[in-house]
């Protein structure tokens, strides 16, 4: 060992030690705000000011998305000095959805896996869990109308929102595509990589192609079968054994699921936010734009609308909408209080930390 060498690390010794200390203080002042609160301990307009701040300052080597992901596990294990956190999710173990939950909530939370989606809504709702993380929107193949319908029935608000990069993998008990007589995954998967499995593993070859409730339970069933194949994400792989195929098999390099995490929770403004509703129009023409005048007549940004069955009658539709700023400030306030005197029904899913 040189001298130099030697003394870089005397270096590292001696910032880890302060580290320590450093993170120690941190935690001692997160329990006592735990006990001065004595309230919710997960505040998204706090965590996202803070990581904002953090990564304004941050003067390099580190990336901003590794700052972000460091904070947030120091965040994670800050906060469970204030109170346990269950956080519900689609699963099993091994889903995207998981990820989402890792990501936004770091890893020391208890992450309750749920058969679907509609559990998810009903452990939060009945209290067995704080908070859930449900899929939303996918870039590529659009709305998870299932959420929608439900966030349109609950008394659950929106506390935030996870954009998920989500890439492809194809896994099998060994890498020889000749072998594979079948495919499983979930079909929002399947039409994430259409043009990959057509290409390589084509319907007409005699290769079947089986959806599955989740990536991670296709990943079990690939495991099962020295015949088959799934695809799913690197986690679900790494869990169940399988051999990587093929990676970033996704035909949208960019293809992305955003996440939405429901609550019993109104979030307060961080400076950058978001607010969801949504709402229907009157029978009467001219009825959507009515809908519409009011963000514009104000100044409000829209960075969504979607369309969906309402259930309520044939033919009948609600529109969720995406605008930004938070509902408390005041143009938005003021479009808001306009669009209920012209709306047929309008309701504010939540505000939160935009992405």
């Amino acid at each position: 060992m040189t001298a130099q060498l030697k003394q870089l690390r005397d270096q590292i010794d001696a910032i880890d030690s302060e580290l320590l200390k450093l993170m120690s203080a941190r935690a001692g002042l997160a329990r006592e705000i735990g006990q001065i609160k004595n309230g919710v301990a997960y505040r998204p307009e706090r965590e996202a000011q803070v990581l904002a701040r953090l990564c304004e300052l941050n003067p390099g080597p580190l990336p901003n998305e590794h700052i972000v992901r460091l904070f947030t596990e120091i965040m994670s294990l800050c906060r469970s000095m204030e109170e346990p956190l269950t956080v519900a999710y689609l699963g099993p173990q091994g889903t995207f959805s998981e990820e989402a939950v890792l990501k936004r909530f770091g890893s020391v939370v208890t992450a309750l896996a749920c058969s679907s989606i509609d559990e998810v809504f009903r452990k939060v709702e009945a209290g067995q869990a704080g908070y859930g993380v449900v899929p939303v929107e996918n870039s590529t193949e659009g709305a998870v109308g299932r959420s929608l319908d439900l966030l349109l029935q609950t008394t659950l608000k929106v506390c935030g929102e996870i954009a998920l990069p989500i890439h492809q993998l194809l896994l099998a008990q060994q890498a020889d595509l000749t072998r594979i007589k079948r495919i499983y995954s979930h079909p929002q998967s399947f039409a994430q990589c259409h043009e990959w499995l057509n290409a390589n593993l084509p319907l007409l070859s005699g290769v079947a192609r089986i959806n599955t409730a989740s990536n991670a339970d296709a990943a079990r069933l690939a495991a099962e079968d020295e015949n088959a194949a799934a695809v799913a994400g690197k986690k679900a792989g790494e869990i169940f054994g399988l051999t990587v195929c093929a990676e970033n098999i996704e035909d949208d390099t960019n293809n992305t699921t955003r996440f939405l995490v429901i609550g019993d929770q109104e979030v307060a403004a961080s400076g950058k936010d978001k607010t969801s509703l949504v709402m229907s129009a009157r029978n009467r023409p001219g009825a959507i734009h009515e809908l519409l005048g009011p963000l514009a007549e104000h100044g409000v940004s829209m960075s969504r609308l979607e369309s969906r069955p309402s259930r309520a009658g044939l033919w009948e539709y609600v529109f969720f909408v995406d605008i930004e700023g938070h509902q408390m400030d005041t143009k938005i306030a003021k479009a808001l209080d306009t669009l209920r005197g012209k709306a047929a029904f309008l309701k504010v899913l939540g505000s939160y930390p935009a992405v």
